[in-house]
């Protein structure tokens, strides 16, 4: 398989994250995939955000789970960007997804999508949650699906067999050739996470990981010719 350019939250590091614009450059920089992060608004709706709260993305304050869609869409998300909605991602680009998924309650959202919808093939869902994982994985078969981990040990390989995954998603600050070579033997796959330098970008490629997941778009160009 070739390397993985996926980019984070659209390219956050240039553009507003989780927003159509940030994904729409995304596309136009030619990254392979790209990542968003779903919550569930008070009145239901899955839409586009990362943190639980709005306060650090948008101009409003409070929790997304306390708050209407309209009252989410009444939010500023950097550069007149409004709070899209995870369909609105959907017909706005079409590069492969990866979604994020906090909870069960996303989870079952996102499933009555990918059924509506048919995502199966286009959107792998990615959870730093176990059961999350594994209640997409009984909602929707055939659902691609990946953990995600910041701090771990060689014991997240079980943990994502456990679930069904086929992917892991690591931080890169903690990977090791021992976890690399533990989760090859369990067939697999490895993203890397955080990618945004050139020194990032030769330890995941001389690690032979399928992938990296960048806030900048310029790790598209270079991944090529790093070895």
């Amino acid at each position: 398989m070739n390397f993985l350019t996926i980019g984070h939250r659209g390219i956050m590091g240039v553009e507003p994250e989780n927003t159509l614009r940030s994904f729409v450059a995304a596309q136009h920089a030619g990254l392979d995939v790209i990542e968003l992060d779903l919550h569930l608004s008070k009145d239901g709706a899955l839409v586009v955000m990362h943190d639980a709260d709005v306060d650090r993305t948008t101009d409003g304050t409070g929790p997304i789970a306390e708050k209407t869609l309209a009252e989410l869409r009444a939010l500023d998300a950097g550069r007149g960007e409004r709070v899209p909605t995870f369909e609105e991602v959907l017909d706005a680009v079409k590069a492969p997804l990866q979604a994020e998924i906090k909870d069960v309650a996303a989870a079952r959202a996102l499933a009555e999508v990918m059924h509506r919808r048919d995502l199966v093939s286009r959107v792998e869902v990615l959870s730093f949650h176990d059961e999350a994982i594994a209640e997409i994985a009984r909602l929707v078969p055939g659902v691609r699906t990946a953990l995600v981990a910041s701090r771990y040990g060689t014991d997240v390989v079980e943990r994502a067999t456990a679930v069904g995954a086929a992917t892991l998603v690591l931080n890169i600050r903690r990977l090791t050739l021992e976890t690399v070579e533990h989760a090859r033997k369990a067939d697999l796959r490895i993203i890397g996470w955080v990618v945004n330098t050139q020194d990032h970008l030769r330890l995941v490629r001389a690690l032979g990981l399928d992938g990296a997941t960048t806030d900048y778009p310029e790790i598209k160009r270079t991944g090529r010719f790093t070895a």
